[in-house]
């Protein structure tokens, strides 16, 4: 139990915290892994269709995605040990760094998004209904659903860094009270386990 400027108690729970992030990932787990289940099926019923869409797909942007979050994961790994150490100006660098990635991780699907755009590709599209078999349709319905939720959970944990990066600059988390940051962590790193899951489901079957 600590007291602020006022000399108003607040309590502090950094292990009911961390035990409210580990359960929220735990469903997140399930979502995911529900459609990795979903895939798996589908692929199986139709391996020709996904062999054959999954070469509609940039592996080159992919690789580069990949890459991008496993740095993101080690930066915001060591914003954590930055502020045990009490260096406040390299925590908060490396989290602008992470988010900095995360921000070109979107930029680098939005053009990759686009181009299936251009080329007619996205559910519903008439050049996708009429041009492809239904295999392939449903290769494409579950790679924009699962890398399009992904891309949510990318925004939603760049805002969760960017809310622990101002509560390190007013100094409320700090090396005492890092649960903040701790569990932006946790579900940045989440985010990472999703894509190197993706990733290879994707762009590297064909």
């Amino acid at each position: 139990m600590e007291q602020n400027a006022h000399g108003e108690h607040i309590h502090y729970d950094a292990e009911a915290s961390k035990i409210g992030m580990w359960l929220f990932i735990f469903t997140e787990l399930l979502l995911f892994g529900g459609l990795f289940i979903v895939y798996s099926i589908y692929r199986y019923l139709n391996p020709e269709a996904f062999h054959l869409a999954a070469e509609e797909l940039n592996t080159t942007i992919g690789a580069i995605n990949t890459v991008l979050l496993l740095v993101s994961s080690m930066t915001i790994a060591m914003s954590t040990t930055t502020l045990q150490l009490k260096k406040k100006g390299a925590t908060l660098a490396l989290l602008a760094v992470t988010t900095l990635i995360g921000l070109i991780f979107l930029v680098n699907k939005y053009f990759e998004w686009g181009t299936k755009f251009d080329h007619g590709i996205w559910p519903g599209s008439e050049h996708l209904l009429n041009d492809f078999s239904q295999g392939e349709i449903l290769f494409f319905g579950l790679y924009f659903v699962m890398t399009g939720l992904h891309a949510l959970h990318i925004v939603i944990g760049l805002i969760i860094i960017l809310v622990a990066a101002w509560q390190v600059h007013k100094g409320t988390v700090n090396e005492n009270r890092a649960a903040l940051l701790e569990n932006s962590g946790l579900y940045w790193h989440l985010v990472d386990l999703i894509w190197i899951f993706l990733f290879p489901l994707f762009y590297l079957i064909h």
